[in-house]
């Protein structure tokens, strides 16, 4: 599509967006978008309480939407109504977003007056000191209309659009504070109660499961925002430096303040804003902009390694933020206590609420990233976190005896001149933002170039280490799981295109570790959960190599204290390992199609002619890609259709032999997916691939996903289509449909013991759910060639755990709750 198709069909499809930025920009011109509207015309235009309650100026909500107050302003708010509210009426529609927009602004400025007046009336400091100000803020009502449209998104565009206004509206009102913040903050959460009046959906008030990625996105998103909150303070100015974690951001500053004021004013109410913002009253230096920028720097950086699901960013984040915290508890709460020069009165209101709220802001981030560790699995190497600590270790180790042994050397430069007491005392406050010394005020100033020199940058160049070596480590290729790494998953792979199964290629996802024969020729792939290891289907290697090895590996087991359990081995194995005294029991079937015989002739293939039929009367194509070959769009739909179908599952994501959207990533997987007339993705399925001496020689379905207003049949018809391309190629052998997991088409002598009833316990309870019978119903569509794969296990007195394990393995995160949930469904 050209670019001027697209801004033709953007302008066409949203009038009310196209219109509104006219209005604003056009209204900017005539005014002036440098010095903005006069006086007269902000009293007549804003919103506040001397236009709305002092003159009765009800227009003004609305007016005072349209206009801006000077070239900044204008930017982002032109910005904001193209983004925010053209993403709404793309959503629900030209009508409601216009009702939505007129609504949110009136109603949060109606309450936001409300709060102002019982303020006012009660002589809270906050309302008194805002009473006199005038809003004028496009991004108000863009706010409100975006969150009420949130209600049309789907799952994963709900939940970031709502938690991402919410999230940045919360922020600038707790380092802000200004009125245009309070006016915001209220257009998000009526913008969400109307998103309820619009839902297009049943209202649920359940917390909507997310993948693990999805969760990722988000506590990426929240520690990326708080570590750019002390910067809104920063730029917000002295007029808007009123809420209450403004303190926390001051103390990001620059500067160092004399604080023999400071009582004085802090024991003043009317002047505890000034005396919060006294910080500010010395130019910076270079080394102080840095050692105040760089602790933030280092939490981006560790949101960017929670987003790509490190484990290493994950403990930054909660270390770093765990020193804001202490620092802000330290500097707001004892210091103020203890020391005689700054003994801030702690009854007063705003005081208190500074230190509550600064104190916990950042406890909470790092107690969410906290809760949340099992969502970042990627583990970097032993040698990479050892080198991490040293790096970090040394830098400290070398600065601070910089600092004591150079400054003691140089104690005359200083005024007044310290003592090495002194010096080792004042150590750790050269490591914190320099705004944190404001309360506490220092013991001596550097005089010359030398002794400022290791003043000040003593801090920086150990922050600069600490984010190098952060970088440096995250940027490392992560362990694939907690044993088997990056030279195991060569080798595994190497191992592959010789030769394997059907279901081998499992064997590549994240969570395994590898076990290696002596002569590197068979590999087992496990995973270890409650004491039994669990390989993921055959061995892969040489079949005469192979049973050799499962002897060794059980060796290898038993050494470790492990139960060895072969899960999803096929037919030929069940002999070989029946001789060797194991006990066997068939836990799914694999259904495969032989695309050579593909050929959809006759009455029981009805369904699949109707649905291939359907898709060509609909304009729906078939795509074979790959992951990495899509565009952004398709990317961003696919990822948005699986979000979708976790959510409404209600359970955690399935894992073990059940791949996900990580697993769609590697590029020797192939996807077909559904395309409509407008390049939107209906559907997709993932095939992972079987090689023979380094050539494919069959393809396994593994991820299928649809849109819920996707054609009927789409599955039939991308299946189909998969066949159909296979049969004109003549070096594949074999489609398989995969091994629906704890579903079988009849019971079986198999069915005694309690590992064989905790499976079919976990299949009853989770059909519901996940529908594994009716999956395997969904395949015999196909006509495909049944192959029961079986479990194998050594001792039968270990059923118990063995049960428990695989239980484990397919959900490794279902929480009590749930698991009571899932009987209780299944009764």
């Amino acid at each position: 599509m050209s670019f001027a198709r697209t801004v033709a069909l953007f302008v066409r499809r949203r009038p009310f967006t196209i219109a509104l930025f006219t209005i604003v920009f056009a209204i900017a011109l005539a005014v002036g978008p440098i010095r903005g509207p006069s006086e007269d015309m902000l009293l007549a235009l804003g919103s506040g309480y001397p236009s709305i309650i002092g003159e009765g100026h009800w227009w003004a909500p609305i007016t005072s939407s349209l206009l801006t107050q000077n070239r900044a302003q204008l930017v982002i708010s032109l910005v904001g109504i193209l983004v925010l509210v053209g993403t709404a009426e793309r959503l629900m529609g030209t009508v409601r977003t216009a009702v939505a927009f007129v609504a949110t602004v009136y109603l949060a400025t109606g309450v936001g007056l409300a709060v102002q007046t019982v303020g006012v009336a009660l002589g809270e400091w906050w309302s008194r000191i805002v009473s006199d100000d005038i809003v004028l803020d496009p991004l108000t009502a863009a706010v409100g209309t975006i969150m009420a449209a949130s209600g049309f998104a789907g799952p994963l565009w709900r939940r970031r659009i709502q938690t991402g206004i919410l999230l940045i509206a919360v922020v600038f009102l707790l380092y802000s504070g200004g009125l245009s913040d309070l006016y915001r903050m209220l257009a998000a959460v009526l913008g969400l109660l109307l998103s309820v009046v619009y839902r297009p959906y049943p209202l649920r008030l359940t917390w909507m499961r997310s993948s693990h990625r999805e969760v990722r996105t988000l506590l990426a998103t929240i520690v990326a925002i708080l570590a750019v909150g002390p910067v809104v303070t920063v730029f917000a100015g002295e007029q808007s430096s009123l809420g209450p974690l403004a303190p926390l951001g001051l103390l990001f500053t620059s500067s160092v303040s004399d604080s023999t004021d400071l009582p004085d004013l802090c024991l003043d109410d009317d002047m505890i804003a000034l005396c919060l913002r006294e910080v500010a009253a010395r130019p910076p230096d270079l080394g102080a902009v840095l050692l105040s920028l760089l602790p933030l720097l280092t939490l981006l950086v560790a949101a960017y390694g929670l987003l790509r699901g490190r484990r290493l960013a994950a403990w930054i984040a909660i270390v770093v933020n765990l020193a804001l915290a202490s620092l802000a508890a330290y500097y707001y709460g004892l210091v103020p206590i203890s020391v005689e020069t700054v003994a801030i009165d702690v009854t007063t209101d705003q005081v208190v609420l500074a230190f509550v709220v600064s104190t916990v802001a950042p406890l909470v981030a790092a107690g969410l990233v906290l809760s949340c560790l099992r969502h970042f699995p990627i583990r970097a190497p032993r040698r990479t976190i050892r080198r991490f600590g040293i790096t970090v270790g040394a830098s400290l180790a070398v600065t601070s005896l910089l600092y004591v042994s150079v400054g003691w050397l140089l104690r005359s430069s200083f005024k007044p001149s310290p003592s090495l007491v002194e010096l080792v005392v004042s150590l750790p406050e050269r490591f914190v933002p320099v705004g944190f010394l404001n309360i506490e005020g220092v013991s001596f100033f550097p005089t010359d170039f030398l002794s400022t020199l290791v003043y000040q940058w003593v801090g920086p160049v150990f922050w600069v280490s600490v984010i190098v070596a952060s970088m440096r480590a995250l940027r490392v290729t992560p362990m694939i799981s907690r044993i088997g790494g990056i030279g195991e998953q060569a080798r595994l792979r190497r191992a592959l295109f010789r030769g394997a199964g059907s279901l081998s290629f499992m064997a590549t996802w994240p969570g395994n570790a590898y076990w290696f024969s002596s002569n590197g020729q068979v590999v087992i792939a496990y995973r270890v959960v409650n004491g039994v290891a669990i390989t993921t289907s055959d061995p892969v290697g040489p079949r005469d190599l192979a049973e050799g090895a499962v002897g060794d590996f059980t060796r290898f087991c038993d050494d470790h204290g492990l139960t060895p359990v072969f899960y999803s081995v096929h037919e030929q194995w069940r002999d070989f390992f029946e001789r060797s005294g194991w006990q066997t029991m068939a836990v799914g079937e694999e259904t495969l199609i032989r695309p050579r015989d593909w050929s959809t002739t006759g009455r029981k293939w009805q369904d699949i002619r109707t649905s291939i039929s359907r898709a060509a009367r609909a304009d729906v194509r078939a795509e074979w890609t790959t992951y990495r070959a899509l565009s952004p769009s398709a990317m961003t739909q696919i990822v948005a259709m699986s979000e979708q179908w976790v959510a409404e599952k209600g359970l955690p994501e399935m894992g073990f032999t059940l791949g996900g959207l990580e697993e769609l990533r590697d590029p020797e997987v192939s996807l077909m997916i559904a395309v409509d007339s407008d390049d939107r993705v209906l559907a997709v399925t993932s095939w992972l691939p079987t090689y023979r001496d380094g050539a494919v020689i069959g393809w396994t379905l593994d991820f299928m996903r649809r849109v819920p207003e996707s054609i009927n049949g789409v599955m039939e018809f991308l299946i189909a289509q998969v066949a159909e391309r296979m049969r004109d190629d003549s070096a594949i052998e074999f489609l398989s449909l995969s091994a629906a997991p704890l579903a079988r088409s009849g019971a079986t002598e198999d069915d005694l013991g309690l590992a064989p009833r905790v499976l079919a316990f976990m299949g009853v309870a989770l059909e519901p759910v996940y529908g594994f019978r009716s999956l395997l119903a969904f395949k015999q569509k196909f006509q495909p060639e049944i192959h029961p794969v079986f479990m194998a296990y050594p001792d039968p007195v270990a059923l118990a755990p063995v049960g428990i394990a695989l239980a484990r393995a397919y959900l490794p995160e279902l929480s009590l709750r749930e698991t009571v949930r899932l009987i209780r469904g299944r009764g």
